[in-house]
């Protein structure tokens, strides 16, 4: 599995928007069917839901090969 950190600049990011960020799917267009495929795992728990709030310290797992962890910016 490969582990990545992925900082973000916001409270907060979506988790759609964090696939297309981390050149997980090519476009917005293509989360909705991404997310009815793929096994997605936020802090361990199922969670397919591209609106989803994702917040530093969270983790994400897709299809147990990729691990994504949100940090922020040291302040």
């Amino acid at each position: 599995m490969t582990f990545e950190t992925f900082r973000i600049h916001s409270e907060f990011i979506t988790l759609g928007q964090l696939l297309k960020a981390a050149d997980v799917v090519q476009s917005g267009g293509d989360v909705k069917w991404f997310l009815s495929q793929a096994d997605i795992k936020v802090n361990d728990e199922p969670d397919n839901r591209r609106g989803r709030k994702l917040y530093p310290g969270d983790r994400i797992v897709i299809d147990f090969e990729l691990e994504l962890e949100i940090t922020s910016p040291a302040r």
